[in-house]
């Protein structure tokens, strides 16, 4: 038990360079939220809805993060600040990153059909600050979800998701995969959000430059040599 807590707290230090010690981690409210959350879980798979949520409220007051009792979560979810929402039908894998104001929401909240209504996360996606993915989609393991995206539709492993409706952008996974990128930034280290927009164009100009150099490389005539005089 406390194996597992030292590697969740570890894993979070690895994702952000503010905290000086564990201890600065242990009372972030991602990690008192996620506390709780288990609390909340464990009744609510006992059947004690009215406590789960009881808890629920309580952590959503404390923390300003509100996560359903019924949502699945795996190991080292981080949630960097707060404003977070994650609904009942959401299932989250391992490593995870969830930055301020995201949401794990459902698409029609109107049509009372039960049932699966929120995402499903794969291993070691970012999502980045006020992303919105909604309904029940899956966004595959590797994937970054960029600030303000709103997602609709299943994301494909390692894909870098821009806009509102979120689409896909060149990046080949390769160029920009690295343990991990703080706010999901494709491109470099750093992270700005008014200028993240940009730094992902700027990866799609670099990479159909070098597609083109490619294609016309392929294009050009294989010279023959001459052969020997008669």
């Amino acid at each position: 038990m406390l194996g597992s807590l030292i590697d969740y707290l570890d894993s979070i230090k690895a994702r952000d360079p503010a905290p000086r010690s564990r201890l600065e981690v242990l009372i972030y409210p991602g990690v008192l939220a996620l506390g709780m959350h288990r609390f909340a879980h464990w009744l609510y798979r006992g059947e004690l809805f009215f406590l789960a949520r009881f808890v629920n409220h309580i952590s959503r007051l404390l923390t300003g993060i509100d996560i359903h009792p019924g949502a699945k979560i795996g190991r080292n979810l981080f949630i960097d600040h707060g404003f977070v929402v994650i609904g009942e039908t959401a299932e989250i894998g391992n490593d995870v990153t969830m930055y301020q104001g995201s949401t794990l929401g459902g698409r029609n909240p109107t049509d009372g059909v039960g049932g699966k209504r929120h995402p499903t996360i794969g291993d070691g996606v970012i999502v980045s600050l006020g992303a919105a993915i909604l309904g029940p989609i899956t966004v595959g393991a590797g994937a970054r979800i960029a600030a303000n995206a709103v997602v609709t539709k299943d994301v494909p492993p390692g894909a870098v998701m821009i806009g509102i409706p979120a689409k896909p952008t060149l990046v080949d996974a390769e160029t920009y995969q690295q343990p991990f990128v703080p706010y999901g930034t494709p491109c470099s280290e750093r992270f700005d959000p008014q200028t993240q927009q940009l730094e992902i164009l700027q990866c799609e100009v670099e990479t159909l430059r070098k597609r083109l150099e490619e294609l016309l490389v392929d294009r050009q005539p294989v010279k023959r040599k001459a052969g020997p005089a008669a």
